[in-house]
C-alpha cells in the first residue's frame, strides 16, 4: 500500500525524475506538497513498540503462570499424588484472571477433567460468586465431549444457585443426550428450560424437533408448544415410513 501511495504521489514523480531531485536536506522537504507529507506521514507513522491486534491479545489473555499451570496438570493427570501437590503448590495462589484463563483454555483444548477440577477450585476461591457463564461454557464443553453425567452434576449446582443458562447451552445439552440416546433426559431439560425467566428462543426447539422424529409422542409435545410460542414458524415434518411412524 504505501509502495502504491509513493508511486501515486509527489514523492512516486519526484523519484520516477532524478533530474527533479535534490539531496541538499535544506531543500528536501520543499519538494513535497503538505498534502503529501501528511499522507507519508500517516504511512509512516509513529510506532510506540506496543504490540498490535489479536495477537498481542491472545497472548494477553493467559500468562506465563496460566501457561505453566496448564502444562503441569496435563503432564499429571491420571497421577493423583502428583496431582494434588501441583494443585496446592502451583494452582491454587494463581490469581483470579489466570485461574479463569486456565479454565477457558481446558475448555478449549477439551481437556473437560481438568476443566472440572479447576472449576471446583475456583468455586471455593473468596471472590468467587456463582456465574451462569462459567457453568454454560464448561457444560457445553462436557456436552460435547460425551461427558453427560458430570455435565448434569454441573447443571445441578448451577440450578441451586438459581442459575438459567441461554438457549444455546439447552441446545447442546439436549442434543448431547438424544445424541447419546437417552430421550427422556432431553425432556427432563426441556421441561426445566420451559421454567426459564428468560424468552423462549427456537434453537433448543429445533434441535429436539429433529431428535425426537423416532419417538412421535414426545415430538408431538414439543410441537404443540412450539406452534403455540412460535406460531409464525415452520416445521417440517418428513414423510412418516421414512421413520417407520404409523
Amino acid at each position: 500500500m504505501a509502495i502504491r501511495f509513493l508511486l501515486r504521489s509527489n514523492l512516486g514523480r519526484i523519484i520516477s525524475s532524478p533530474k527533479k531531485f535534490t539531496t541538499d536536506p535544506q531543500n528536501f522537504l520543499t519538494q513535497f506538497s503538505p498534502h503529501s507529507l501528511s499522507n507519508l506521514n500517516s504511512i509512516c507513522g509513529y510506532h510506540d513498540g506496543r504490540p498490535r491486534g489479536p495477537l498481542w491479545r491472545g497472548k494477553k489473555m493467559i500468562g506465563k503462570e496460566a501457561v505453566f499451570v496448564i502444562m503441569g496438570l496435563k503432564r499429571f493427570k491420571g497421577e493423583e499424588e502428583k496431582m494434588h501437590c501441583f494443585v496446592k503448590k502451583h494452582v491454587i495462589r494463581l490469581l483470579k484472571s489466570d485461574k479463569i484463563a486456565v479454565l477457558n483454555e481446558l475448555e478449549r483444548q477439551q481437556e473437560v477433567d481438568l476443566a472440572l477440577k479447576i472449576f471446583k477450585i475456583i468455586q471455593k476461591d473468596d471472590w468467587y460468586k456463582p456465574d451462569v457463564f462459567l457453568y454454560k461454557d464448561l457444560i457445553t464443553a462436557l456436552a460435547k465431549s460425551k461427558k453427560m453425567e458430570a455435565a448434569m452434576d454441573v447443571w445441578s449446582s448451577m440450578r441451586k444457585e438459581n442459575l438459567f443458562p441461554d438457549s444455546q447451552t439447552y441446545g447442546e445439552v439436549i442434543r448431547g443426550f438424544l445424541r447419546y440416546g437417552s430421550p427422556a433426559d432431553a425432556m427432563n431439560i426441556y421441561e426445566d428450560m420451559k421454567k426459564s425467566p428468560d424468552p423462549p428462543e427456537v434453537l433448543p426447539f429445533r434441535v429436539l424437533l429433529k431428535g425426537l422424529l423416532p419417538h412421535p409422542l414426545l415430538r408431538n409435545r414439543v410441537k404443540q408448544d412450539f406452534e403455540e410460542l412460535f406460531p409464525q414458524k415452520h416445521i417440517y415434518d418428513p414423510p412418516e415410513e421414512i421413520f417407520g411412524m404409523h
